[in-house]
């Protein structure tokens, strides 16, 4: 799930919805460089942005006016508890649900430092999810 917004509207640190190959929705990208240019005499002020995929952690450069429409992803930080761990990914227990997810993807500075039975915050995006950080007490 996305809302749409514009594009001048965004600024460092703002998650968008950009483009990749022939997929139609895009990838949730977090932005970590933003410039724009004045208005010429030929057209409307650009905005040029560099953004880092939260999946794939790609960069992806966008250039397109300050009017056009982008949108952003609708992220949903949840917390939760590691309940075992295997080859094929990490379960997961949501603290408020109480619900069990099977999780794959996982922040390469914290994938060593997971064990079972942490609290941990967890992203859903787009219909997928991804462990970001191991919470501290």
């Amino acid at each position: 799930m996305s809302k749409p917004t514009n594009l001048g509207s965004l600024k460092i640190g703002s998650y968008i919805l950009l483009p990749v190959g022939d997929q139609p929705t895009g990838e949730p990208c977090r932005i970590v460089d933003y410039d724009t240019s004045k208005p010429g005499k030929h057209g409307s002020a650009k905005a040029r942005i560099v953004a880092v995929g939260v999946f794939d952690d790609q960069k992806r450069p966008h250039v397109g006016p300050v009017s056009m429409q982008v949108h952003i992803p609708l992220i949903d930080k949840r917390m939760g508890q590691i309940i075992s761990m295997t080859d094929a990914g990490i379960q997961v227990m949501d603290s408020e649900s109480f619900e069990t997810i099977e999780i794959t993807l996982v922040e390469d500075e914290i994938k060593d430092k997971i064990q079972q039975g942490q609290d941990i915050e967890y992203w859903k995006v787009m219909d997928r999810t991804k462990i970001m950080r191991i919470k501290t007490s």
